[in-house]
Protein backbone atom coordinates (compact mmCIF):
# COMPACT_ATOMS: atom_id res chain seq x y z
CA UNK A 1 0.00 0.00 0.00
CA UNK A 2 1.28 3.87 -1.06
CA UNK A 3 2.34 5.84 2.00
CA UNK A 4 1.70 9.35 1.98
CA UNK A 5 3.11 12.29 3.54
CA UNK A 6 6.10 13.54 4.25
CA UNK A 7 9.30 13.68 7.16
CA UNK A 8 11.50 15.83 8.31
CA UNK A 9 15.90 16.08 7.36
CA UNK A 10 17.10 13.07 8.92
CA UNK A 11 14.16 11.10 9.31
CA UNK A 12 13.91 9.22 5.55
CA UNK A 13 14.98 5.50 7.20
CA UNK A 14 11.67 5.85 9.48
CA UNK A 15 9.22 6.66 6.34
CA UNK A 16 10.95 3.33 4.34
CA UNK A 17 10.46 1.58 7.13
CA UNK A 18 7.29 2.56 7.81
CA UNK A 19 6.71 1.85 3.93
CA UNK A 20 8.07 -1.43 4.60
CA UNK A 21 6.36 -2.27 7.58
CA UNK A 22 2.82 -1.72 5.92
CA UNK A 23 3.29 -3.45 2.71
CA UNK A 24 1.53 -6.53 3.37
CA UNK A 25 -0.61 -4.84 5.81
CA UNK A 26 -4.65 -5.12 4.40
CA UNK A 27 -5.84 -1.95 6.50
CA UNK A 28 -4.88 1.85 6.73
CA UNK A 29 -2.21 2.59 9.15
CA UNK A 30 -0.63 6.34 10.06
CA UNK A 31 2.27 6.99 11.91
CA UNK A 32 3.24 10.29 13.65
CA UNK A 33 6.12 11.78 15.40
CA UNK A 34 7.14 14.98 17.28
CA UNK A 35 11.11 15.83 19.05
CA UNK A 36 11.04 18.43 21.31
CA UNK A 37 7.86 19.46 20.54
CA UNK A 38 8.00 19.99 16.24
CA UNK A 39 6.43 17.75 13.60
CA UNK A 40 9.56 15.25 12.15
CA UNK A 41 7.40 12.47 11.02
CA UNK A 42 4.00 12.52 9.17
CA UNK A 43 2.69 9.40 7.27
CA UNK A 44 -0.48 7.28 6.60
CA UNK A 45 -1.29 4.85 3.90
CA UNK A 46 -5.08 4.55 2.69
CA UNK A 47 -7.18 7.50 2.76
CA UNK A 48 -5.92 11.24 3.96
CA UNK A 49 -7.53 12.93 7.12
CA UNK A 50 -9.46 9.54 8.34
CA UNK A 51 -9.82 8.72 12.23
CA UNK A 52 -9.98 5.21 13.19
CA UNK A 53 -10.61 3.49 17.31
CA UNK A 54 -7.37 3.29 19.23
CA UNK A 55 -8.45 0.95 21.63
CA UNK A 56 -6.56 1.13 25.01
CA UNK A 57 -4.33 3.67 24.07
CA UNK A 58 -7.22 5.41 25.19
CA UNK A 59 -5.77 4.40 28.83
CA UNK A 60 -2.97 6.52 28.51
CA UNK A 61 -4.92 9.77 27.60
CA UNK A 62 -6.68 9.04 30.82
CA UNK A 63 -3.91 8.88 32.86
CA UNK A 64 -2.39 11.82 30.77
CA UNK A 65 -5.87 13.42 32.49
CA UNK A 66 -5.35 11.95 36.20
CA UNK A 67 -1.77 13.42 35.96
CA UNK A 68 -2.92 16.90 35.91
CA UNK A 69 -5.01 16.79 38.20
CA UNK A 70 -2.23 15.38 40.77
CA UNK A 71 0.02 18.17 39.04
CA UNK A 72 -2.21 20.84 39.87
CA UNK A 73 -2.98 19.69 43.65
CA UNK A 74 -6.48 18.22 43.17
CA UNK A 75 -5.52 14.76 43.17
CA UNK A 76 -2.98 12.39 45.44
CA UNK A 77 -2.98 9.32 44.19
CA UNK A 78 -1.99 7.59 48.12
CA UNK A 79 -5.63 8.71 48.81
CA UNK A 80 -8.44 6.51 49.10
CA UNK A 81 -10.59 6.32 46.31
CA UNK A 82 -13.44 7.26 49.14
CA UNK A 83 -11.86 10.83 49.40
CA UNK A 84 -13.18 11.33 45.61
CA UNK A 85 -15.87 9.02 45.47
CA UNK A 86 -17.58 8.52 48.67
CA UNK A 87 -20.15 5.77 46.89
CA UNK A 88 -17.17 3.59 46.91
CA UNK A 89 -17.25 0.40 49.27
CA UNK A 90 -13.70 -1.23 48.57
CA UNK A 91 -12.33 1.12 51.19
CA UNK A 92 -8.61 -0.18 51.20
CA UNK A 93 -8.47 0.65 47.24
CA UNK A 94 -6.47 4.13 46.91
CA UNK A 95 -6.06 5.89 43.61
CA UNK A 96 -2.69 4.60 43.35
CA UNK A 97 -3.96 1.03 43.25
CA UNK A 98 -6.46 1.92 39.69
CA UNK A 99 -3.27 3.43 37.93
CA UNK A 100 -1.36 0.14 38.45
CA UNK A 101 -3.89 -2.37 37.94
CA UNK A 102 -3.62 -3.35 41.37
CA UNK A 103 -7.09 -2.34 42.80
CA UNK A 104 -8.17 -6.29 42.56
CA UNK A 105 -11.05 -5.11 40.06
CA UNK A 106 -10.68 -6.66 36.79
CA UNK A 107 -14.20 -7.04 36.09
CA UNK A 108 -17.93 -5.74 36.61
CA UNK A 109 -19.42 -7.79 39.79
CA UNK A 110 -21.56 -10.73 38.88
CA UNK A 111 -24.19 -9.63 40.61
CA UNK A 112 -24.62 -6.64 38.36
CA UNK A 113 -25.87 -8.31 35.45
CA UNK A 114 -24.16 -6.52 32.95
CA UNK A 115 -24.17 -7.23 29.30
CA UNK A 116 -22.07 -5.73 26.74
CA UNK A 117 -24.34 -2.97 25.77
CA UNK A 118 -24.33 -1.38 29.34
CA UNK A 119 -20.60 -0.42 28.73
CA UNK A 120 -22.65 2.64 27.12
CA UNK A 121 -24.21 3.72 30.50
CA UNK A 122 -21.65 5.00 32.26
CA UNK A 123 -23.77 5.38 35.42
CA UNK A 124 -24.40 1.75 35.17
CA UNK A 125 -21.15 1.15 34.86
CA UNK A 126 -19.97 3.54 37.62
CA UNK A 127 -22.73 1.95 39.82
CA UNK A 128 -21.56 -1.41 39.61
CA UNK A 129 -18.14 -1.04 40.09
CA UNK A 130 -19.02 1.36 43.27
CA UNK A 131 -20.14 -1.58 44.97
CA UNK A 132 -17.47 -4.11 43.87
CA UNK A 133 -15.24 -6.09 46.31
CA UNK A 134 -11.55 -6.51 45.21
CA UNK A 135 -10.25 -10.17 44.22
CA UNK A 136 -6.94 -9.88 45.83
CA UNK A 137 -6.12 -7.63 48.70
CA UNK A 138 -5.37 -4.30 46.60
CA UNK A 139 -1.93 -3.53 46.02
CA UNK A 140 -0.03 -6.99 46.79
CA UNK A 141 -0.70 -8.09 43.16
CA UNK A 142 -1.41 -7.10 39.54
CA UNK A 143 -3.33 -8.11 36.47
CA UNK A 144 -4.70 -5.61 33.25
CA UNK A 145 -8.16 -4.27 33.99
CA UNK A 146 -8.87 -4.18 30.60
CA UNK A 147 -12.44 -2.43 30.72
CA UNK A 148 -13.00 -1.42 34.22
CA UNK A 149 -9.65 0.93 34.18
CA UNK A 150 -11.17 3.29 32.21
CA UNK A 151 -14.37 3.70 34.34
CA UNK A 152 -12.33 3.93 37.72
CA UNK A 153 -10.02 6.11 37.06
CA UNK A 154 -12.58 8.38 34.91
CA UNK A 155 -14.88 8.35 37.75
CA UNK A 156 -12.31 10.03 39.74
CA UNK A 157 -11.44 12.52 37.77
CA UNK A 158 -15.08 13.41 37.28
CA UNK A 159 -15.76 13.58 40.85
CA UNK A 160 -12.96 15.99 40.92
CA UNK A 161 -13.03 17.90 37.91
CA UNK A 162 -16.65 18.28 38.15
CA UNK A 163 -16.95 17.11 34.35
CA UNK A 164 -16.62 13.48 32.60
CA UNK A 165 -13.09 12.61 31.93
CA UNK A 166 -14.31 13.00 27.72
CA UNK A 167 -15.23 16.17 28.66
CA UNK A 168 -12.01 17.14 30.85
CA UNK A 169 -9.84 16.16 28.05
CA UNK A 170 -11.60 17.93 25.09
CA UNK A 171 -11.30 20.83 26.81
CA UNK A 172 -8.16 20.61 28.93
CA UNK A 173 -5.72 18.70 26.46
CA UNK A 174 -7.78 18.56 22.68
CA UNK A 175 -8.45 22.29 22.25
CA UNK A 176 -5.19 24.21 23.81
CA UNK A 177 -3.39 21.55 21.20
CA UNK A 178 -5.55 21.24 18.33
CA UNK A 179 -6.09 17.78 18.40
CA UNK A 180 -8.44 15.42 16.50
CA UNK A 181 -9.10 12.72 19.32
CA UNK A 182 -11.65 12.41 21.21
CA UNK A 183 -13.50 10.29 24.09
CA UNK A 184 -17.16 10.05 22.71
CA UNK A 185 -16.80 10.85 19.26
CA UNK A 186 -19.52 14.22 18.28
CA UNK A 187 -21.48 12.84 15.20
CA UNK A 188 -20.12 15.64 12.99
CA UNK A 189 -16.67 13.39 12.94
CA UNK A 190 -18.61 10.52 11.78
CA UNK A 191 -17.49 10.50 8.23
CA UNK A 192 -13.93 10.33 9.10
CA UNK A 193 -14.30 7.54 11.19
CA UNK A 194 -12.47 3.96 9.24
CA UNK A 195 -13.51 1.21 10.99
CA UNK A 196 -11.41 -1.38 11.88
CA UNK A 197 -11.88 -5.31 11.24
CA UNK A 198 -9.31 -8.06 11.99
CA UNK A 199 -7.81 -10.91 9.58
CA UNK A 200 -6.57 -12.75 12.57
CA UNK A 201 -7.90 -15.83 14.44
CA UNK A 202 -9.69 -14.22 17.65
CA UNK A 203 -7.27 -14.81 20.67
CA UNK A 204 -7.83 -17.94 22.89
CA UNK A 205 -7.15 -17.77 26.58
CA UNK A 206 -5.25 -20.52 27.77
CA UNK A 207 -7.80 -23.63 28.60
CA UNK A 208 -6.19 -23.34 32.41
CA UNK A 209 -7.74 -20.09 32.52
CA UNK A 210 -11.00 -21.21 31.93
CA UNK A 211 -11.09 -22.74 35.60
CA UNK A 212 -10.39 -22.28 39.16
CA UNK A 213 -10.19 -19.48 41.83
CA UNK A 214 -12.15 -16.42 42.33
CA UNK A 215 -8.74 -14.26 40.77
CA UNK A 216 -8.72 -16.37 37.56
CA UNK A 217 -12.74 -16.08 37.00
CA UNK A 218 -12.50 -12.21 37.82
CA UNK A 219 -9.74 -11.98 35.25
CA UNK A 220 -11.20 -14.09 32.61
CA UNK A 221 -14.74 -12.35 32.74
CA UNK A 222 -12.71 -8.88 32.78
CA UNK A 223 -11.07 -9.93 29.34
CA UNK A 224 -13.79 -11.86 28.00
CA UNK A 225 -16.51 -9.09 28.23
CA UNK A 226 -13.92 -6.20 27.52
CA UNK A 227 -14.02 -8.79 23.88
CA UNK A 228 -17.58 -8.80 24.10
CA UNK A 229 -17.73 -5.02 23.86
CA UNK A 230 -15.85 -4.61 21.07
CA UNK A 231 -18.21 -4.80 17.94
CA UNK A 232 -19.72 -1.56 19.75
CA UNK A 233 -16.68 0.07 18.34
CA UNK A 234 -17.64 0.14 14.73
CA UNK A 235 -21.14 1.88 15.55
CA UNK A 236 -22.09 5.01 16.29
CA UNK A 237 -23.25 4.54 19.89
CA UNK A 238 -20.09 3.05 20.90
CA UNK A 239 -18.36 5.77 19.86
CA UNK A 240 -20.37 8.60 20.84
CA UNK A 241 -20.16 6.71 24.50
CA UNK A 242 -17.23 6.98 27.55
CA UNK A 243 -15.79 4.05 27.41
CA UNK A 244 -12.45 5.35 28.22
CA UNK A 245 -10.37 2.33 28.72
CA UNK A 246 -10.84 1.58 25.22
CA UNK A 247 -12.90 3.71 22.85
CA UNK A 248 -10.88 6.82 22.20
CA UNK A 249 -10.94 7.69 17.98
CA UNK A 250 -8.71 9.86 16.66
CA UNK A 251 -5.16 10.02 14.35
CA UNK A 252 -1.71 9.09 14.86
CA UNK A 253 -0.56 12.66 14.71
CA UNK A 254 -2.82 13.61 17.83
CA UNK A 255 -1.63 11.10 19.94
CA UNK A 256 1.66 12.01 19.26
CA UNK A 257 1.30 15.81 19.66
CA UNK A 258 -0.16 14.76 23.02
CA UNK A 259 2.45 13.10 24.28
CA UNK A 260 5.03 15.40 22.89
CA UNK A 261 3.02 17.84 25.16
CA UNK A 262 3.87 15.80 28.15
CA UNK A 263 7.56 16.04 27.53
CA UNK A 264 8.12 19.79 26.65
CA UNK A 265 6.47 22.82 24.89
CA UNK A 266 4.04 22.30 22.14
CA UNK A 267 2.80 25.47 20.26
CA UNK A 268 2.58 27.18 23.79
CA UNK A 269 1.22 24.27 25.54
CA UNK A 270 2.89 22.12 27.70
CA UNK A 271 0.82 19.64 29.55
CA UNK A 272 3.52 17.86 32.27
CA UNK A 273 5.71 19.08 33.95
CA UNK A 274 9.59 17.36 34.36
CA UNK A 275 8.63 16.06 37.51
CA UNK A 276 5.22 14.86 36.82
CA UNK A 277 6.41 12.49 34.27
CA UNK A 278 9.14 11.34 36.07
CA UNK A 279 6.56 10.40 38.85
CA UNK A 280 4.57 8.92 36.46
CA UNK A 281 6.37 7.02 34.45
CA UNK A 282 8.65 5.20 37.56
CA UNK A 283 7.77 2.05 37.52
CA UNK A 284 5.23 0.64 39.67
CA UNK A 285 4.59 -3.02 39.37
CA UNK A 286 7.73 -4.80 38.78
CA UNK A 287 8.00 -6.10 42.58
CA UNK A 288 4.64 -7.06 41.98
CA UNK A 289 3.24 -10.50 40.30
CA UNK A 290 0.21 -11.61 39.22
CA UNK A 291 -2.76 -12.60 41.72
CA UNK A 292 -2.56 -16.09 43.04
CA UNK A 293 -2.53 -18.86 41.32
CA UNK A 294 -1.43 -16.90 38.43
CA UNK A 295 1.65 -16.03 39.57
CA UNK A 296 2.74 -19.89 39.33
CA UNK A 297 2.27 -19.35 35.33
CA UNK A 298 4.85 -18.06 32.69
CA UNK A 299 3.03 -15.62 31.54
CA UNK A 300 5.11 -14.06 28.45
CA UNK A 301 6.02 -10.55 27.70
CA UNK A 302 3.93 -9.23 31.02
CA UNK A 303 3.03 -5.68 31.23
CA UNK A 304 5.06 -2.83 33.44
CA UNK A 305 2.70 -0.46 34.89
CA UNK A 306 4.05 3.61 35.67
CA UNK A 307 1.24 5.30 37.00
CA UNK A 308 -1.37 4.81 34.31
CA UNK A 309 1.19 4.28 31.71
CA UNK A 310 2.89 1.26 29.97
CA UNK A 311 6.26 1.20 30.20
CA UNK A 312 9.38 -0.66 27.93
CA UNK A 313 9.32 -4.22 27.76
CA UNK A 314 10.20 -6.97 25.60
CA UNK A 315 6.40 -7.20 24.16
CA UNK A 316 6.49 -3.65 23.67
CA UNK A 317 9.74 -1.88 23.78
CA UNK A 318 9.10 1.50 22.46
CA UNK A 319 12.09 3.43 22.15
CA UNK A 320 14.08 1.98 25.38
CA UNK A 321 13.90 2.51 28.99
CA UNK A 322 12.31 5.68 29.31
CA UNK A 323 9.53 5.35 27.60
CA UNK A 324 6.42 5.66 28.79
CA UNK A 325 2.71 5.00 27.21
CA UNK A 326 0.26 2.63 26.19
CA UNK A 327 -0.55 0.05 22.98
CA UNK A 328 -4.20 -0.60 21.90
CA UNK A 329 -5.78 -3.99 21.36
CA UNK A 330 -4.80 -5.16 17.32
CA UNK A 331 -1.73 -3.06 17.32
CA UNK A 332 -2.45 0.72 18.02
CA UNK A 333 0.79 2.19 19.90
CA UNK A 334 1.83 5.76 21.44
CA UNK A 335 4.20 6.87 24.02
CA UNK A 336 6.99 9.56 24.88
CA UNK A 337 10.53 8.90 25.20
CA UNK A 338 12.21 11.55 27.24
CA UNK A 339 15.67 10.25 26.74
CA UNK A 340 15.64 11.27 22.94
CA UNK A 341 12.71 13.52 23.04
CA UNK A 342 10.36 12.10 20.53
CA UNK A 343 6.69 11.17 21.30
CA UNK A 344 5.05 8.21 18.97
CA UNK A 345 1.38 7.79 17.37
CA UNK A 346 0.74 4.89 15.37
CA UNK A 347 -2.84 3.70 14.55
CA UNK A 348 -3.56 0.94 12.48
CA UNK A 349 -7.37 -0.66 11.18
CA UNK A 350 -6.32 -4.19 10.64
CA UNK A 351 -6.18 -5.36 14.44
CA UNK A 352 -3.40 -7.76 13.53
CA UNK A 353 -1.12 -7.64 16.81
CA UNK A 354 -0.94 -10.69 19.53
CA UNK A 355 0.46 -9.62 22.67
CA UNK A 356 0.95 -13.08 23.78
CA UNK A 357 3.65 -13.44 20.59
CA UNK A 358 5.87 -10.21 21.44
CA UNK A 359 5.84 -7.00 19.98
CA UNK A 360 3.47 -5.92 16.74
CA UNK A 361 5.84 -6.78 13.35
CA UNK A 362 4.41 -3.90 12.16
CA UNK A 363 6.22 -1.38 14.81
CA UNK A 364 9.68 -2.78 14.80
CA UNK A 365 11.02 -1.37 11.39
CA UNK A 366 10.55 1.93 12.19
CA UNK A 367 11.25 1.83 16.15
CA UNK A 368 14.70 0.58 14.98
CA UNK A 369 14.67 2.93 12.29
CA UNK A 370 14.02 5.75 15.00
CA UNK A 371 16.15 4.72 17.54
CA UNK A 372 18.71 5.63 15.02
CA UNK A 373 18.07 8.79 14.59
CA UNK A 374 20.28 11.15 16.39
Amino acid sequence: MRVSGSVARGYENVREAFAAAQAHDEGHAQLSVYRHGELVVDLWTGEENRLGIVMSCTKGIVATCAQMLVERGLLDVDEPVTRYWPEFTATSVTVRHLLTHSAGIPSFPKEAGLIPTDALDWDTCVKALGAATPTWEPGTAYAYHALTYGYLVGEVVRRIAGRSVGEFFHTEIAEPLELDLWIGLPEEQEHRVVPQFSTTPELKLPAALKFGTKNVRALVKGYTFAAECLPLLNTREGRAAEIPAMNAVGDAHSLARMYAATLGDVDGVRLLSDESVRQARTPQTDSLSAPSPLHLMRIPFPQRFGLGYELSRPGEPMLGPTSFGHAGAGGRLAFADPDSGHAVGYTCTNMAWDPMSGADPRWLPWTAALSQVH
